[in-house]
């Protein structure tokens, strides 16, 4: 089976061969998500409100995910309850699009070279069938160079528009941020922020912020 990663590099190499070889290479190695493999706490605030959870990559699937804390407190039994849940709802619920595969790099375009960083841009391709929004957002992707990782990806809208019916949104954006690799440590999530400002019926406000912090990761150890 060793000529699997052989296969696997030239596979990429022949998929990104427009695309910059450091992007290419920072591509291979993106993930929107925590890798594989390793623990971490994801404390979110939003709206007033926050969360602060725990995942044991070390426990089986449905069971790595805990409630530490709710808005500053310890969690309520009917809160951890009401959490364990929505987790197994959201488990049920299957894997995530990869955010990666839809950068349309057919229409990359280079923006800046400083600092060691090199920011592309470029459209999105729909998600899935019916996907309205895609088309009126774009994807900065900044690479740091000496890691040839991706540094930061920000999804923008670039005008107002209407995914559905009476539903007008004017501003969208989430920004994610990494750390680099290190010493026998991958690319990790370091934040994610989002921002929407619209509205539904023409009255009722859809504005909201998140912000998503990521800490205290640890190499898992399989129990």
């Amino acid at each position: 089976m060793r000529f699997l990663p052989v296969l696997f590099s030239l596979f990429v190499t022949a998929g990104f061969s427009a695309v910059p070889p450091e992007l290419a290479a920072a591509l291979t190695t993106f993930r929107a998500e925590a890798p594989k493999g390793w623990s971490f706490t994801q404390t979110t605030s939003a709206q007033g409100e926050s969360t602060v959870e725990r995942c044991d990559a070390a426990k089986p699937e449905f069971d790595r995910w805990s409630l530490v804390e709710k808005n500053g407190r310890p969690p309520t039994a009917d809160e951890t309850r009401e959490y364990g849940e929505m987790r197994s709802r959201r488990s049920r619920g299957g894997t995530a699009p990869n955010l990666s595969d839809q950068f349309d790099l057919g229409t990359l375009e280079k923006w800046g070279d400083s600092g060691g960083f090199a920011t592309y841009r470029c459209r999105l391709k729909p998600s899935e069938k019916g996907d309205a929004t895609a088309r009126y957002l774009r994807a900065t992707l900044i690479v740091h160079r000496a890691t040839n990782t991706l540094a930061s990806v920000k999804l923008a809208s670039i005008s107002s528009f209407s995914p559905t019916f009476a539903v007008n949104i004017d501003e969208m954006q989430t920004v994610m941020t990494y750390h680099p690799p290190a010493a026998g440590v991958p690319i990790l999530p370091q934040t994610v922020k989002t921002r929407v400002r619209g509205r539904a019926f023409w009255f009722k406000s859809l504005d909201a912020e998140m912000i998503v912090t990521f800490s205290d990761y640890v190499r898992a150890r399989r129990q």
